[in-house]
């Protein structure tokens, strides 16, 4: 491995990754600029306050992504555990009355000076290391039901429960499926998954139907022009700001929904504001380059030289495709409305300095790998 030899040479890691990330990376914070510059001069006087938040966010980022990249991969086996804990702990610190800080209605994030701190991105990683470490221990004895898989769901309903209790159903939602699709790709038996499937569909829709809030989003998504002042507003307005952007869109800066119309344009809807100034064209561009990420890091995954690389290589994988995928299907209408950033593109320095984290643990994977494509499997 590259970084075993203390020489480092950029050709040993999986270039098209490192390009597809630094490309998001840098038209996220063009976008961010472009989606919140008229709000940052009305609220805070200085149009590129969030510029400059998320440029230096990216900054740090890369930073992190570089050394990440150096670490052999194997060291955060014997940090997973701790990682983990460390990771609860915050889930609990952060529903301290006074340690969390609460915004519209959620306390989501622990108040750091110059930066929020949102435990929930933290808790994605911390799982995905935690798997990895114990799937590769566990082996061939994933298949039995108390040794292999009710351990799992009791870490995983831990950090619901706390997740939950900010709350922050989105989030929880892609901490499962990335627990779920782990364990599906470790060996678990079908039936067990499927179980616990059965069994967490009436939980999940006691939550959504005895929530006010949360039932409100799902009837904006049946019917958003029954209440188009009201809950239907944001997903109307993303639809307006597609609708106007046409195949070629209105051209950089020129959108109009962001201002004021379209709520979190430099957040979770920053796909919107895409679509509005560069197009259809803009949009598939964008899926095209989170596609090829996810191709890559699937290969990195199959190519790893031992379980424990594979499993992290997949989980990561898992991560940002799922929250790509449903943040497009938000943003599009397709799905209901729920708080989940789109990766590299939107605002937030915790999203944004997990995910480089991530990267750079893949890339450090990668190193020396001859990654095969996808149809030939992995490699020996």
């Amino acid at each position: 491995m590259a970084a075993d030899k203390g020489q480092f040479r950029l050709a040993d890691y999986d270039l098209v990754l490192l390009l597809m990330v630094v490309a998001l990376t840098s038209f996220g914070i063009v976008m961010v600029y472009s989606a919140s510059s008229v709000m940052a001069a009305k609220n805070f006087h200085d149009g590129a306050y969030f510029l400059k938040r998320q440029g230096l966010f990216a900054l740090v980022g890369f930073g992190v992504a570089a050394v990440a990249m150096r670490i052999d991969y194997h060291h955060w086996r014997k940090l997973a555990v701790p990682i983990l804990l460390v990771s609860l702990a915050l889930l609990v610190l952060v529903l301290i009355p006074g340690i969390g800080g609460k915004v519209k209605g959620a306390t989501r994030w622990i108040r750091l000076p110059g930066f929020n701190l949102q435990p929930s991105e933290f808790a994605k990683i911390a799982l995905i290391m935690y798997m990895a470490y114990s799937l590769e221990k566990k082996s061939d004895k994933i298949r039995s039901l108390s040794y292999g898989f009710l351990p799992y769901m009791v870490v995983l309903a831990a950090m619901l429960l706390l997740i939950l209790k900010q709350p922050d159903l989105g989030a929880a939602l892609t901490l499962a499926g990335v627990a779920i699709l782990m364990l599906f790709a470790a060996g678990t038996r079908l039936v067990f998954i499927l179980g616990t499937m059965l069994m967490a569909a009436p939980i999940v829709a006691f939550l959504v139907f005895h929530s006010a809030y949360r039932l409100r989003r799902i009837k904006a998504f049946m019917n958003p022009e029954q209440d188009p002042t009201g809950i239907g507003w944001q997903i109307i307005q993303s639809k307006y700001a597609f609708g106007a952007g046409g195949l070629f869109g209105q051209g950089l800066g020129e959108g109009k929904q962001k201002l004021f119309y379209l709520p979190e344009a430099h957040t979770d809807f920053i796909l919107s504001v895409v679509g509005e100034e560069l197009g259809f064209l803009g949009v598939v561009v964008i899926i095209g380059m989170f596609f090829i990420l996810v191709q890559r890091a699937m290969r990195i995954a199959m190519a790893a030289r031992d379980p424990f690389g594979r499993f992290l290589a997949l989980g990561i994988a898992v991560l940002f495709a799922i929250e790509a995928s449903v943040n497009m299907g938000v943003v599009t209408g397709l799905l209901p409305t729920k708080g989940l950033a789109l990766p590299f593109l939107s605002y937030g320095g915790s999203s944004l300095l997990i995910s480089l984290l991530a990267v750079g643990i893949l890339l450090n994977i990668s190193s020396g790998l001859k990654l095969t494509p996808l149809t030939e499997g992995a490699a020996s």
